[in-house]
């Protein structure tokens, strides 16, 4: 069981993860809490250490929860995914707390230029493009290509197909960079990868929600709440300075400019008075 006196931060082994523990320790230091930090672990293994107590509090996506963890399959909007995802974690004694608006979902990418020439704003709009006869390469990575939220339903969805042929397969790393260099067209992504702002993409508009809602919130042990009950307005209020293009920039920081994470979460919180 984790100390009172002492608030355990924990993270995933991504950059953005990476980087909100960080932010996080810094931000609670700041407040006066002392916090150990445990960043780098594998989602299942950090779930289970802030179950069994080892973990008082990480950032977690809500369709993971949902769909990871307790195996919720029906279609939900984002404002009932997150409700659901508290109500079921609130059983286990974890308590989440305002979710961000950064969204680590799914997404489709188009070069800023070319989605512009084409009038390309959202999926809907790629699909009115496509069954129009614009022939449009997408690269995908096999995870996206076969999966239950991936590309097949997402087509039935919007009412369009890019085609066997129009289909690239291919390392998720990969996906952006052959779309900056004009290898294919579309990209597939997640929503706060870094090199989007980098790359000068677009990020297609889900308008019809059809990808699971990944809302970046801070969850806390109800103990752990219980005997620091500020860190649900410390937390609430860090949380809320977080949106995609936010985390896409903060990741982009330490992706593509090789700076370093401390100096990237320490400067985040000075610019927003949090330090």
């Amino acid at each position: 069981m984790a100390q009172a006196e002492t608030i355990t931060v924990g993270g995933k082994n991504f950059t953005e993860q990476l980087i909100l523990a960080d932010m996080t320790v810094q931000y609670l230091e700041s407040k006066g809490h002392a916090v150990d930090e445990r960043s780098g672990m594998g989602t299942a293994v950090l779930r289970q250490a802030q179950e069994s107590g080892q973990v008082d509090l990480y950032w977690e996506y809500t369709g993971t929860s949902l769909i990871s963890y307790n195996k919720v399959t029906e279609k939900l909007t984002p404002e009932q995914g997150y409700q659901r995802v508290k109500e079921l974690d609130a059983e286990k004694g974890l308590i989440w707390l305002e979710p961000s608006n950064a969204n680590n979902t799914y997404a489709l990418a188009m070069r800023e230029d070319h989605a512009q020439e084409l009038g390309i704003t959202s999926i809907s709009d790629l699909a009115e493009a496509i069954n129009s006869g614009n022939e449009l390469v997408l690269a995908s990575n096999a995870t996206f290509y076969s999966r239950d939220d991936g590309l097949r339903p997402m087509q039935e969805t919007y009412g369009f197909e890019f085609g066997r042929r129009n289909v690239k397969r291919m390392d998720q790393g990969l996906t952006l960079p052959a779309l900056d260099q004009k290898e294919v067209d579309v990209a597939m992504t997640t929503a706060t990868n870094g090199r989007i702002p980098a790359m000068d993409l677009t990020v297609l508009k889900d308008d019809l929600q059809f990808f699971p809602d990944y809302a970046l919130t801070p969850v806390v042990r109800q103990e752990t709440l219980e005997e620091n009950p500020e860190l649900a307005e410390q937390m609430n209020a860090l949380s809320a300075l977080l949106d995609d293009a936010t985390m896409a920039r903060l990741n982009a920081k330490v992706d593509v400019e090789k700076e370093n994470i401390e100096d990237v979460s320490q400067s985040f919180l000075e610019e927003n008075g949090l330090l």
